[in-house]
């Protein structure tokens, strides 16, 4: 791969807005970690949110919407769509457009994340600085943006946490927990997006760093064990670079996806049609 040159002017400039979110975020997830903030109830709200919270992502954002590998009801995918929405990683719309940009130039000089710029630009500092494909969105997810439903929550999306940190005080300070409402709001809100952020962040930079491939795919893409652990299945990213449209994304027997078995469950519950899938045929190249 060539190496890249310095970044255009108009990306130099720091995004301080984005930037400064990203900083109290961070310093709230350290705050929850002091155990006057601890509790049981709070780890168990942490994992109910992070489990809804991936699952929109990978199954709602990415494999439904992005590439619509898979057909559901419309209740279905609003549900799906909210939930990877209270991940805080912008709206549907904008999600979507940069991850069908990712496809369309991945690992060039012209995608967002380019891997080419090495894991920590890859990993995060991209998004603090100016994205020239924000201005593309109307061609990458021009369908979307004809849904008043869509549009709505990527106008809105950050204020999807206030409702629910004002439910998760009250309750809180109802059931009187360790911590009271505000461990659980910590636990709940900050903690679980930095850990959501730093999960489905290393599927843009890990994966493109460390692991095998399958496929000889151009771009830098890897098949990242314990990214696939964390992310229910997104870190079997070669795969999916090969194979987009498919809804597994784990393609040999010990590749475990945990998305993918959700989809199989929607289908068995008559929740989900037309799942496209791929195979892995032979050794790997």
């Amino acid at each position: 791969m060539a190496p890249r040159g310095p970044l255009p002017a108009r990306q130099r400039r720091i995004k301080w807005g984005t930037t400064s979110f990203m900083l109290v975020m961070h310093v709230l997830a350290t705050v929850a970690l002091l155990p006057r903030f601890w509790s049981w109830q709070g780890f168990v709200a942490f994992g109910v949110l992070y489990w809804m919270t991936v699952l929109g992502v990978t199954l709602g954002l990415h494999r439904l919407v992005a590439h619509r590998s898979l057909v559901v009801p419309v209740w279905v995918e609003r549900m799906l769509v909210l939930m990877g929405t209270l991940a805080c990683q912008s709206g549907p719309i904008e999600w979507v457009g940069l991850h069908r940009h990712h496809h369309r130039f991945s690992d060039q000089v012209t995608d967002h994340h380019d891997a080419g710029r090495g894991l920590w630009w890859s990993h995060s500092e991209w998004m603090l600085h100016e994205i020239p494909a924000l201005k593309e969105l109307d061609r990458y997810a021009g369908d979307l943006q004809c849904d008043p439903f869509y549009r709505w929550l990527d106008r809105w999306f950050l204020l999807l946490q206030i409702p629910l940190g004002l439910s998760l005080y009250w309750i809180g300070e109802a059931a009187q927990i360790h911590g009271g409402g505000l461990g659980l709001v910590l636990w709940a809100i900050p903690l679980r997006l930095v850990v959501v952020y730093h999960v489905t962040w290393l599927v843009n930079s890990a994966t493109h760093a460390f692991g095998y491939r399958n496929f000889d795919c151009p771009d830098l893409s890897r098949n990242c064990w314990w990214v696939a652990l964390l992310s229910f299945g997104e870190g079997w990213h070669n795969n999916h670079h090969a194979h987009p449209a498919s809804a597994r994304h784990g393609l040999r027997w010990f590749e475990f996806d945990l998305t993918w078995q959700h989809i199989r469950l929607l289908k068995r519950f008559g929740l989900a049609s037309r799942v496209r899938t791929a195979r892995y045929v032979g050794g790997a190249s």
